[in-house]
């Protein structure tokens, strides 16, 4: 149940259909409800938001389709051809072993120091600043995946190795970060720095940091169908990878921010955005706070619940002799209730949609448990569409200078 310091946005209350706590022990993925992606949400609503949220239901619904039906045409099958399924049940057992360590940095390792970033003028179709400049970084990076028998298959995708993002600067000195880090296809500047309201946030006085996640945008491969294609489409470990590359990447920026004399940074992001943030936050006590928006925590689950990624996931599942148990456990290295986060509850914030279904509120829910009971805003909205989105940035404006995050 929310307590009442969580009932926003005309969100009154929250209740599942089973009670108590979701996840009862550790590891989590063998205390997590096999039928967990078939869980109906359910909240009780004020007429108003009922229909806000059940209206909204539908547009994801027909949004999820679509994306689970590309993403199962030209991404998954692939994962899911026998070689492939091969080399995952033959290493999945490394990525095991160090979720159920519970150790973050033996997996995202810290990147070295001293990496040159290059910096180039933006195109005319990016945000133009009121004040100040836009620079766009870049760097080749170093990271190579953690575990050897990957590395050279993952060194094959070399328009990947190169780290890119777009720096908000007011240019008088040096101030408080916002970095930002978008969902999955969804790349470009523009459309991260206005959907999550940036250009409000840097009017505010804040700097922003926007960067881009590996196989997305210029790091997709010249024959990739779509943009985030490479995420998906080469297997669970290489997916893992790719994640520790993602945060390998982004502290990179962050040792960039503090060589430039940056006093603070805190990161948000959207969906797979807001997934990687809550991984970031499980290993960097240099951010001042986390605030995943609809964020995932179980990658399998989505696929299990998404139609018809689904059918094609419970075939591969089977055909590879792999419960969803097991599966669970292939990819919690990449999960953040796999560890403890290095930020205390204060300066944890979770914003979500009641009426998501692409990444369920569920999602939110056990992630919210798993940061003790953290600050928490429901909206009555979708993945997409999000109402009372004013409310919110409110909410959070209020949360990260309560903190002390300042400009």
């Amino acid at each position: 149940m929310v307590s009442p310091a969580h009932r926003v946005s005309r969100i009154a209350n929250q209740t599942y259909r089973r009670a108590g706590k979701i996840i009862s022990g550790s590891p989590w993925w063998q205390h997590l409800p096999e039928d967990f992606s078939q869980w109906q949400d359910d909240f009780t609503l004020s007429g108003t938001a009922k229909l806000m949220v059940a209206g909204t239901k539908q547009i994801d619904n027909v949004l999820r389709t679509g994306l689970a039906t590309m993403a199962g045409l030209l991404a998954i099958p692939s994962t899911l051809k026998p070689t492939q399924v091969a080399i995952d049940r033959e290493q999945r057992g490394f990525y095991e072993a160090i979720a159920r360590q519970g150790d973050a940095a033996r997996f995202y390792q810290r990147p070295a120091r001293g990496v040159t970033l290059r910096k180039q003028k933006t195109t005319c179709l990016q945000y133009r600043l009121p004040s100040g400049h836009i620079d766009l970084l870049s760097f080749d990076s170093a990271f190579e995946p953690v575990n050897p028998a990957l590395r050279a298959s993952y060194a094959r995708h070399t328009r990947n190795a190169t780290a890119w993002a777009e720096h908000w600067q007011h240019g008088d000195r040096p101030r408080a970060t916002i970095i930002v880090v978008h969902g999955f296809t969804a790349d470009p500047y523009w459309l991260n720095s206005r959907f999550l309201a940036m250009p409000w946030f840097y009017e505010q006085g804040y700097d922003i940091l926007l960067v881009t996640l590996p196989f997305h945008g210029k790091r997709q491969g010249p024959l990739s169908p779509f943009s985030g294609h490479g995420y998906f489409s080469h297997g669970f470990c290489h997916m893992s990878e790719t994640m520790a590359h993602a945060i390998h990447d982004i502290r990179v920026f962050m040792d960039y921010l503090e060589d430039q004399g940056v006093p603070q940074m805190g990161v948000t992001g959207i969906s797979l955005g807001g997934y990687t943030a809550a991984l970031l936050a499980c290993v960097e006590d240099r951010l001042a706070f986390c605030v995943p928006n609809v964020p995932v925590v179980s990658i399998m689950d989505i696929m299990l619940e998404w139609f018809p990624t689904s059918i094609i996931v419970r075939t591969g599942l089977k055909l590879a002799g792999m419960s969803i148990t097991d599966a669970r456990a292939a990819t919690a290295v990449q999960s953040a209730l796999s560890f403890a986060p290095k930020l205390p509850r204060q300066r944890l914030m979770l914003i979500a949609g009641a009426g998501d279904r692409l990444a369920p509120p569920k999602h939110t829910h056990i992630l919210w448990e798993h940061w003790q009971r953290c600050r928490l805003h429901w909206f009555p909205g979708n993945h997409l569409v999000h109402f009372d989105k004013g409310r919110y940035l409110k909410a959070m404006r209020g949360f990260i200078r309560h903190i002390g995050f300042l400009p």
